[in-house]
């Protein structure tokens, strides 16, 4: 695909929005529509001045139907939408990558994909390496173990204060480890970063992962160590926060701008 295209963004939060905001300043030939649920739709396309659904059916029988759905809705929203755009022969590039750990949905949306000749983009979103970790796949991978570190507070509201006392932490403690399906599981606010990894080398259940709350960190980072036949490497990230909401990355952000761009500019490295 070659611009000027038509892209549609599904969900109009922070990411959502920072995405979409970005795109139709690096592509001003694009035009651009977007999904939100129910009871925002009027608000947001008056603000945004842009054409708004509410239902994924009306947004792809327009005759400005999009030749790409981003998606930045949410777990839910990828079994709920996702399929019926696919089945349209609409590509995805998909954001919200825990949503398949759960295999009958990754299963179907394959199967989706495979019937109307659409493709599915996954984004790399917080961590990186993934590209080095698909090569070294190729030649056979021992092991895959993916560690997040953030800082105490980051981990409040999740099942982190059962494992340890995160307020009296002196220390870096590892409060999880198991494998990639478990922490997706357990930790879904994690989970787009551990079903990257995953899904980039040895699956759900043969990818290791360590959580760490760590008192003395200042951002959330995010390190991978592969070992294989081709041999092996490490890489850590540190992440700042979405200026519009610091419970995202950054970078989440900027990967999935990166996927469009690379999907719809004629030369790309």
């Amino acid at each position: 695909m070659s611009t000027p295209a038509e892209i549609a963004v599904l969900g109009m939060g922070a990411m959502g929005r920072t995405v979409l905001s970005a795109l139709r300043t690096r592509l001003p030939e694009a035009g651009f529509s977007f999904y939100e649920r129910p009871g925002r739709v009027g608000p947001l396309s008056q603000e945004l001045g842009l054409p708004c659904y509410d239902d994924v059916g009306e947004l792809l029988g327009t005759q400005r139907r999009p030749d790409l759905v981003v998606e930045c809705a949410g777990h839910r929203a990828v079994a709920e939408l996702v399929p019926e755009v696919l089945e349209a022969g609409v590509d995805v590039v998909l954001v919200s990558l825990g949503s398949l750990s759960d295999d009958a949905l990754r299963t179907r949306l394959m199967s989706a994909a495979e019937r109307s000749g659409a493709s599915v983009r996954l984004v790399s979103g917080a961590v990186g390496g993934l590209d080095a970790l698909r090569s070294a796949v190729l030649a056979g991978v021992d092991s895959v173990v993916y560690e997040g570190r953030k800082p105490p507070e980051a981990w409040k509201g999740s099942p982190a204060e059962q494992a340890c006392t995160l307020d009296e932490l002196t220390a870096a403690a590892v409060f999880f480890s198991g494998t990639a399906r478990q922490a997706s599981e357990q930790y879904p606010k994690n989970a787009n970063v551990t079903a990257a990894v995953a899904l980039a080398g040895l699956g759900l259940d043969e990818t290791e992962v360590r959580l760490i709350a760590d008192p003395d960190a200042e951002q959330n980072s995010h390190t991978l160590y592969v070992q294989g036949r081709a041999g092996g490497f490490s890489i850590t990230l540190w992440n700042n926060p979405l200026p519009q909401n610091p419970k995202t990355s950054w970078l989440a952000a900027l990967s999935a701008e990166e996927a469009v761009l690379n999907q719809t500019l004629p030369l790309r490295f």
